[in-house]
């Protein structure tokens, strides 16, 4: 069966980065540290912060990684899978918040302190980003899974494309530099959503 094109969308590329809670945010830059914004994002009231940290595996060590905001529940290291084998570690393919069971052995060092996380180094699940409008237009919804194709020299089609649905989300495409590389994608560059 062909499958369907459902309309474009435009890609946003996801280097390695940071979540802190604040109670992390504390032990790594000093009690009651706030997050300085340098660069709003494409999911609106997220953020790039001025802050980095120095992520140190088994095997190696990645340096000045992005720290995003705002603050969240739990603390998460999102890597691609290029940066697992440079720090040591297997991290899963996950939706963003699912930690348990996911990667630990990583310690995340700041300029006040230091911590190794038991778990939540995960390689995020790639995913759209779109409200219920937008889900309607696409006839989808939230949790549903679909393909994304790419055109060029390097064309491809992602499989197992994840369908995030909330009101304060912005029509948005998440990959990591893996994916993004393997298809020679820029940001800002349109993809096809099929189903």
């Amino acid at each position: 069966m062909a499958e369907k094109v459902l309309g474009k969308v435009k890609v946003g590329i996801s280097n390695r980065h940071v979540h802190l809670s604040q109670e992390d945010l504390d032990k790594l830059f000093g009690t009651g540290y706030q997050l300085t914004n340098i660069k709003d994002l494409s999911q609106p009231g997220q953020f790039a912060a001025d802050e980095t940290v120095t992520l140190v595996g088994p095997k190696g060590v990645l340096q000045r990684v992005r720290v995003l905001g705002p603050t969240r529940s739990k603390t998460q290291v999102e890597i691609s899978r290029t940066d697992g084998f440079a720090l040591g570690v297997r991290p899963p393919v996950r939706d963003s918040g699912q930690h348990e069971g996911s990667a630990g052995q990583v310690t995340v060092v700041g300029p006040q302190g230091a911590m190794t996380l038991s778990e939540g180094v995960i390689l995020a699940k790639r995913h759209v980003h779109m409200t219920s409008a937008d889900a309607k237009r696409f006839d989808l919804k939230d949790k549903d899974m679909v393909k994304i194709r790419c055109g060029g020299d390097r064309g491809l089609i992602f499989d197992q494309v994840l369908v995030r649905v909330r009101d304060d989300f912005a029509l948005d495409c998440h990959l990591d530099t893996d994916e993004a590389n393997a298809a020679m994608l820029n940001n800002g560059d349109e993809v096809e959503i099929l189903k």
